[in-house]
């Protein structure tokens, strides 16, 4: 054998010990992914999103397995995940390279609603919260905390101040957008936090060149709705959800009473409402009295026989995880029935919803709607009602809610799949 051949040979057998090297530690890597189940057998759903989230911060893709047991977590393993699963009290399964790939292959199968979505880059998260201390909590703020997800508190002095764009993501919290402070004039107007509460947004207002707090909250929201269209992601629950369409579609009229801003209520202002200008709702009749603790026919009470947490509840939609990844992605739980819970908004009126508005979930055999999602501009809207998702009469004054005795709250999952939603890498459209 000439040395040319046999140079070429040992060459051909170096190239070929490379490529089984690699090959070898490809499934090596891949024996090392850590599958975070979302089904029953998982101990603490919510702290799952808090580890998902702890993942993406440290530079690593999280695979979402949509509709996988429950809406399960993938990832490669590395140093300190498996002990902060374990610290965090969150069940994983080790799989091996054949395991992952059997899954994989059950996923891609054309037969089965299920799908991958690839999570990059965490999420900046803000809250829109005073700092005042009020005497009721947000489901949202007990969710980012016990789940330990970080996130900003803004309120409207950095709203104005154009730091919208400094985050991803939006929540507000239970916020009045049309400046009646929430309608607890008639009970707690003679409290002293309502009392504080009214001077700082008359103090507010002011400050910032308003005659009247409505006034500052319509540019709050215009401001709001502004980021919703340039790509930000919304997440509202309970009254911040119906007061912000109200308030926008009020931008050309007056719809505060007297007793809450000293003048009175446009008598052409039914009229004069303008729904072009809403994300979510319109044809809403807002109420003009400053003793209903009402803001307007949006809001659907459960009737007395149904206000029963044994009893009401509310389904979520099922979506093609393949064709509707966003739906699906908002919808992913271990279970499709979620106890229904009440709030200053409990319910949507369906009729009012508007028609490019995607329903994702319903209390059955009533029209009424709990859970919606929407797109504007290049941004997207999502909006939930209620209060606490486990608390069914979470009055003012009440404690906050324990999240460590309901770790596994399908209600608390459908805010935390909202976090994760702006982590997803844009997929493109199918046609």
């Amino acid at each position: 054998m000439s040395e040319r051949r046999r140079i070429r040979r040992r060459s051909s057998t170096v190239v070929t010990a490379v490529v089984l090297a690699v090959l070898c530690l490809s499934f090596d890597a891949r024996a090392q992914d850590i599958l975070v189940p979302m089904d029953s057998r998982q101990t603490d759903h919510l702290k799952a999103y808090g580890v998902a989230f702890w993942v993406l911060e440290r530079g690593q893709d999280v695979d979402w397995l949509l509709n996988y047991r429950g809406g399960s977590f993938l990832t490669a393993s590395f140093p300190d995940l498996d002990r902060e699963l374990t610290i965090r009290n969150v069940y994983f399964e080790k799989v091996s390279g054949s395991e992952t790939n059997v899954i994989l292959a059950q996923i891609a199968d054309d037969s089965s609603n299920m799908d991958i979505v690839r999570l990059e880059k965490a999420p900046r998260i803000a809250v829109y919260a005073p700092d005042q201390t009020l005497p009721w909590d947000d489901a949202v703020l007990l969710a980012l905390t016990y789940a330990e997800v970080p996130y900003s508190m803004i309120y409207d002095d950095e709203i104005l101040d154009g730091e919208l764009s400094e985050y991803d993501w939006l929540h507000l919290h239970h916020e009045d957008f049309t400046g009646q402070l929430g309608k607890f004039y008639a009970m707690y107007r003679n409290q002293p936090w309502y009392q504080e509460q009214h001077r700082r947004a008359q103090e507010m207002a002011r400050r910032r060149g308003f005659k009247k707090a409505s006034a500052l909250k319509l540019n709050v929201a215009q401001t709001i709705r502004s980021y919703v269209f340039d790509g930000g992601f919304l997440f509202s629950m309970c009254s911040g959800t119906d007061t912000f369409d109200i308030a926008l579609a009020a931008a050309g009229t007056d719809i505060v009473p007297t007793e809450l801003d000293g003048d009175p209520v446009d008598p052409d202002a039914l009229s004069r409402l303008d729904f072009s200008q809403t994300l979510a709702f319109e044809n809403f009749r807002p109420s003009f009295n400053a003793l209903e603790y009402e803001h307007s026919d949006i809001d659907v009470t459960p009737p007395a026989a149904l206000q029963n947490p044994l009893v009401d509840y509310f389904t979520l939609f099922e979506f093609s995880a393949k064709w509707d990844p966003i739906p699906t992605m908002l919808t992913q739980n271990h279970v499709a029935t979620v106890k229904g819970f009440m709030g200053q908004t409990t319910g949507f009126n369906r009729s009012l919803i508007k028609q490019n508005i995607v329903i994702l979930g319903e209390s059955p055999g009533r029209d009424v709607v709990r859970y919606l999602h929407g797109a504007y501009g290049q941004g997207t809207l999502t909006f939930y009602s209620g209060h606490d998702p486990e608390d069914y009469k979470h009055l003012v004054g009440d404690p906050p809610t324990d999240l460590s005795l309901h770790r596994n709250s399908p209600g608390y999952r459908l805010i935390l799949n909202n976090i994760l939603f702006p982590a997803a890498r844009k997929k493109k459209q199918k046609t």
